[in-house]
């Protein structure tokens, strides 16, 4: 899942520091508490990415405030198993949880997405699916000793209902 040795981490965040085991299973536990207490959502503002015929965890969705005042939701995805890079998941995954999230929530206004110019993977993916690229702040990430842009990309609501 999201072990600190998995290969997704060079390109989720890679300017921050990774998730310890130990925290991990902290995270594990806590989740498996919520389960066991039947919470309705125990895990909150995400949802798992699974293979419908193993189900296999793959990755995650998530969105978190950017802005309640304005009502601007910001999302991302991680997809753990780089076995299934490559196959159009992140696409599938990623238009899926804005249709869930802009149903869910009709308040919504704006949606947005960020990453790193190094990856470049998900600056395509964030293109394909409609989002447009609303800022770039130049050499705001540093990986490997190497600086890089941070890049943000947005939908408005009504440019997401009126897409083909």
């Amino acid at each position: 899942m999201n072990h600190p040795s998995r290969k997704h981490h060079e390109f989720n965040g890679p300017y921050f520091a990774r998730t310890t085991e130990d925290e991990l299973q902290e995270d594990v536990q806590s989740i498996r508490v919520k389960l066991e207490n039947r919470e309705d959502n125990p895990l909150g503002n995400s949802k798992i990415i699974a293979n419908a015929d193993t189900d296999e965890i793959i990755g995650v969705v998530t969105w978190h405030w950017k802005s309640k005042e304005t009502f601007w939701l910001e999302i991302g995805i991680v997809i753990f198993n780089e076995n299934y890079w490559g196959k159009g998941i992140a696409t599938k995954a990623l238009k899926k949880w804005i249709d869930q999230v802009f149903d869910s929530q009709p308040e919504i206004v704006r949606i947005g997405l960020s990453t790193w110019s190094g990856n470049v993977g998900m600056c395509k993916v964030a293109e394909k699916i409609g989002l447009k690229q609303e800022a770039r702040y130049r050499k705001a990430r540093i990986v490997n000793n190497e600086y890089y842009d941070s890049v943000s990309y947005g939908i408005l609501r009504e440019e997401w209902t009126n897409m083909p």
